[in-house]
C-alpha cells in the first residue's frame, strides 16, 4: 500500500492474541472426582446387589469350582471373566476399605493428575488395577488350587500404583505418618511400605488383604512411567483438562 506521495505506508501492527488462560491446580480435579464418585455409587449398589455384584464382578481364579460358588451362596455365576480385571477395582469390603482408599486417591492422586493431565492419569491409574489384577489372579488361582478360594475387590492396585507415582514424580515431598506421627520423605515411604507389602504377602501376615495386588500396582505403575521416561513422552502433555 502507498500513501499520496507514493512512498510506502507502513504496515499495520499486527492483530495481538489475547492471553491464554492456564488452569491451575485444582483440588478436586475431574477424573479424581470421576473415581470418588464412581466408587460411592458402587458401593451403595452393593449395600442393594451385594452377592449379586461380587459374584460377577469381584475377581475370581481361574476354574473356580461351581460347587464352592454355590456353598458361598453367590450360584448362578459367571467364574472369572475378563471384565473382572478392571471391574473389582469399584468394589469394596466395606466403609473402612472404601474410605481408606479413596482418601488415598484424593490424597496422592491430585497432585498426579495436576502434574500429568487428567488423560495420563486415567490411564496409568486403570492400568496399575487391571496390572494389579493380574498379578493376583495368578495368586488367587495357585491358592485355589489347594482348596482356598476367595474374589479380590477394592482401588488398592490402583491406589498403589498412584503411591509408586507420588514417590517417583515427588521424592522430596514429606508426608506425615499417622502411626507413628513422624513426617517422612515420599521415596521413604514407598520403598518402606513396597517391602513391608512384600514381607506380609510372603509370610501371610494379615491374612485377607491381597498385598501381591499392591505390590502389582507398584510394579506396573513403575514400568509405565519408566517406559514414558524411555520415549519422552513425559515431554510431550498429551491433551486433555487438566
Amino acid at each position: 500500500m502507498r500513501d499520496w506521495q507514493g512512498q510506502a505506508a507502513p504496515e499495520p501492527p499486527p492483530q495481538q492474541q489475547p492471553p491464554r488462560r492456564v488452569a491451575g491446580p485444582s483440588l478436586l480435579p475431574p477424573v479424581v472426582l470421576t473415581l470418588l464418585i464412581a466408587n460411592g455409587v458402587v458401593f451403595l449398589a452393593q449395600g442393594v446387589m451385594g452377592d449379586w455384584l461380587l459374584a460377577r464382578f469381584a475377581l475370581w481364579p481361574l476354574g473356580t469350582p461351581d460347587a464352592m460358588m454355590t456353598t458361598m451362596g453367590m450360584a448362578p455365576h459367571p467364574g472369572f471373566q475378563p471384565w473382572q480385571l478392571l471391574s473389582y477395582g469399584f468394589l469394596h469390603g466395606g466403609t473402612f476399605h472404601l474410605l481408606v482408599n479413596m482418601f488415598a486417591l484424593w490424597m496422592f492422586g491430585v497432585a498426579l493428575e495436576n502434574l500429568w493431565g487428567s488423560r495420563r492419569f486415567a490411564f496409568y491409574f486403570l492400568f496399575c488395577v487391571i496390572g494389579a489384577g493380574l498379578i493376583q489372579l495368578v495368586v488367587a488361582t495357585n491358592a485355589a488350587a489347594d482348596g482356598s478360594v476367595y474374589p479380590t475387590v477394592g482401588a488398592s492396585g490402583g491406589v498403589f500404583g498412584i503411591l509408586l507415582g507420588f514417590g517417583m514424580m515427588f521424592p522430596n515431598q514429606r508426608i506425615m505418618l499417622l502411626i507413628p506421627p513422624i513426617p517422612m520423605k515420599a521415596k521413604y515411604f514407598v520403598i518402606a511400605y513396597g517391602a513391608f507389602e512384600l514381607w506380609a504377602g510372603i509370610t501371610g501376615t494379615l491374612a485377607g488383604i491381597a498385598h501381591f495386588a499392591h505390590l502389582g500396582g507398584m510394579v506396573f505403575g513403575l514400568l509405565l512411567i519408566l517406559y514414558w521416561r524411555y520415549t519422552g513422552s513425559f515431554l510431550r502433555r498429551p491433551p486433555g483438562p487438566m
